[in-house]
């Protein structure tokens, strides 16, 4: 017969378990340090995976440019083991030009790993990555990606890499003594149309150029920039 002194003590020993589980170390790499990690189910086993985006050196002062390396753990035998990683996902710390640190977060939804980056002066940009793992890798299946300065124009581009559907919308724009209040679109550019084929990975993700120019307009949309 189970009793509620033994029904307690396995309830405890399980919230213990979970606690140890959870807290894990992470076998960080020598002279690493993180910039940001979360957690999340990545291949639909129902078993959190961890994404940690490294430093892969330590910052001596503000205009010192790291390299960053993004590494995605399993949880095997209770100790994080890495899985899966990648030097050309993320930009260096110093690679948003101006703006400096170009980083804004990674996230895990629905399976699918969101990496989002931004930088520039005057001229900004912005683009978030979306991978699934599928076929034993990480593969891009979305880019959005917002460019441009005010009162000149923005570029807005959103591309479903699994359907090839690539929609584009560029604003141009004036305005008064540069006051954002009197800005006026005066010219707009959209198109959608459909470019089959691309496979990216998260580990190659910036190993070569890849520009797709537009149709109608002709506009160039870079979804990809080597390292170089």
């Amino acid at each position: 017969m189970i009793t509620t002194q033994t029904k307690l003590f396995a309830v405890l020993l399980f919230i213990s378990n979970t606690i140890r589980l959870s807290a894990q170390e992470i076998p960080i790499p020598q002279n690493y340090s993180v910039v940001e990690k979360v957690k999340g189910d990545l291949d639909k086993d129902n078993i959190p995976e961890l994404v940690v985006a490294y430093n892969t050196k330590q910052e001596t002062d503000s205009d010192n440019d790291v390299t960053r390396e993004l590494i995605i753990y399993k949880l095997k035998n209770k100790q994080w083991t890495v899985w899966k990683k990648s030097k050309q996902a993320l930009y260096s710390s110093r690679g948003g030009g101006m703006m400096g640190d170009p980083f804004e977060n990674i996230e895990i939804k629905n399976q699918v790993l969101s990496i989002s980056q931004n930088g520039g002066s005057s001229w900004k940009w912005g683009h978030t990555d979306k991978y699934r793992f599928q076929n034993g890798a990480f593969f891009l299946i979305g880019y959005t990606s917002d460019s441009g300065k005010d009162c000149e124009y923005w570029t807005h581009v959103d591309f479903n890499l699994s359907t090839g559907k690539l929609i584009v919308n560029k604003e141009y724009h004036k305005c008064k003594d540069d006051n954002l209040d009197n800005l006026n679109v005066y010219k707009t550019e959209n198109e959608t149309f459909f470019k089959k084929g691309l496979k990216i990975t998260l580990e190659k993700r910036s190993e070569k150029d890849v520009l797709i120019i537009t149709p109608k307009y002709k506009h160039q949309i870079y979804i990809a920039h080597t390292n170089d």
